[in-house]
């Protein structure tokens, strides 16, 4: 049994585990209940996505090698649907598949856990998942010139237009925001984002803010890359027409 030494919460949150392996399924389950989850199980793709659409799990643990569809195409549907996208996912593999995982952190799941992995150490990164979804539920809506982010509903808008983007995106967006027209660095963004470091999530940080630029349109050069140090968001800068 895994002990983290902390509080259980006032509200037991719920873990979906979708994984085919029914012995690593318990395994994980008997730990998270250790520590007070309540805990849902899938042995294969399509269960999890049901069990996802019934139960709405407050974090889903996704293995990529499932039965009748692959975990990236789970992960597909999750975002696509307006309901869950919201949820927060762990997406594990085995060691080794680098690919994987640079894809798997691309797609913007919140964390990839190579196999094999203690108990200690799952328990923990959920706990910690869990406490970055808290701490960015806390502020509601705030407005940076033409920009609104609505943290309740996790929506952006620019010029009062919806902007189309994914979870990892719109976290990211919601740090720069946060820290308007000051620079943040590369380790706070991959700390607060991903949860760890490393040169897979360091490409992965690059790749998802030269997308988030292309979805800010005329606004796309208030994004600045800061040399040596990281990105500044400046809504109100001196360089583009926009502004």
């Amino acid at each position: 049994m895994v002990s983290s030494h902390q509080h259980p919460p006032s509200r037991k949150r719920t873990i979906l585990i979708v994984e085919d392996e029914k012995d690593l399924v318990d395994l994980l389950a008997y730990n998270l209940e250790a520590e007070g989850f309540g805990v849902l199980k899938a042995f294969d793709g399509v269960s999890g996505l049901e069990k996802a659409r019934a139960e709405f799990p407050d974090l889903i643990v996704l293995d990529l090698n499932l039965p009748e569809m692959h975990g990236h195409e789970v992960y597909r549907q999750l975002s696509e649907d307006a309901s869950l996208r919201q949820i927060p996912v762990m997406m594990m593999a085995a060691r080794g598949m680098l690919a994987e995982r640079i894809e798997g952190l691309s797609l913007g799941a919140d964390d990839f856990l190579p196999k094999p992995f203690s108990p200690l150490e799952f328990v923990l990164r959920v706990q910690a998942i869990l406490r970055r979804v808290e701490r960015a539920s806390v502020a509601s809506d705030f407005t940076v010139g033409p920009m609104r982010f609505d943290k309740g509903n996790f929506q952006c808008f620019l010029d009062d237009e919806p902007l189309d983007l994914t979870k990892t995106e719109l976290k990211l967006l919601s740090l720069f925001l946060e820290r308007h027209g000051e620079p943040v660095e590369r380790a706070q963004l991959l700390r607060d984002v991903w949860g760890n470091t490393g040169d897979v999530h360091s490409r992965t940080l690059d790749t998802h803010v030269k997308r988030l630029r292309g979805k800010l349109g005329q606004y796309s050069c208030c994004l600045e890359t800061i040399r040596n140090v990281g990105y500044r968001l400046d809504l109100e800068c001196d360089v583009c027409e926009a502004c």
